[in-house]
């Protein structure tokens, strides 16, 4: 399906089922927000990377209007609904501040499917978390795409993050964070010994010269 969405472009990537805040102030996208509260339809936000738009950008839902100021900004709360790509922006619209584009949606399968290597890649995604002590950050709902839940969680860069985006297999994008975090575990390993090493600091500790052989 092809069809004609406002589009609010900004440097931060979205996923789809992510919470996103915003202050809207500038004119532009305060007409936006406003048209989209009104004829109760949603806005793209493309991705900008190095000052360009790039090709995929995120559906976004508006859930709630938090706040509304005297000077017409307000406090908006969205939410990611789907991924799309950028066929065509247009610049110009008739009466209207902001941008639009020309857009499409590829398939993207959000389930993860109950498949031996997707739970190899879970169990291993799982455990790295676990290396970094930070396993309260691992979703509890398994339902629902958890690459998309983890991603920000990961270390990855803007552009790694991108780069998850536009990929569309729920296997792929786990496979994609498993290989991202095992480059990492060195430097999770040395982390851990470095706090075990801290928390040793101030402690009475058995040493002995015997282990010298002096």
């Amino acid at each position: 399906m092809t069809n004609f969405i406002p589009i609010f472009p900004l440097n931060i990537i979205v996923y789809p089922g992510e919470i996103l805040n915003i202050h809207v102030f500038e004119p532009k996208y305060k007409q936006l927000i406003r048209d989209c509260i009104d004829e109760k339809k949603k806005f793209g936000m493309p991705v900008i990377l190095d000052k360009k738009i790039e090709e995929f950008g995120t559906v976004m839902e508006i859930t709630e209007m938090v706040q509304e100021y005297d000077n017409g900004e307000m406090d908006v709360r969205t939410k990611g609904i789907d991924v799309f790509r950028v066929l065509e922006v247009v610049q110009e619209i008739p009466e209207k501040l902001y941008c639009g584009a020309i857009v499409n949606y590829p398939e993207n399968i959000v389930a993860r499917g109950d498949t031996e290597i997707g739970k190899l890649i879970l169990k291993e995604v799982k455990r790295l978390y676990s290396v970094m002590s930070v396993e309260s950050k691992f979703p509890n709902n398994e339902e629902a795409a958890i690459s998309y839940q983890i991603a920000h969680f990961t270390g990855l860069s803007r552009q790694q993050e991108y780069e998850v985006l536009g990929l569309f297999t729920e296997l792929h994008r786990l496979e994609y964070l498993r290989r991202h975090l095992k480059k990492m575990e060195p430097m999770l390993e040395e982390m851990e010994k470095m706090k075990a090493r801290v928390q040793l600091n101030g402690h009475f500790r058995n040493l002995s010269a015997s282990d010298l052989n002096l």
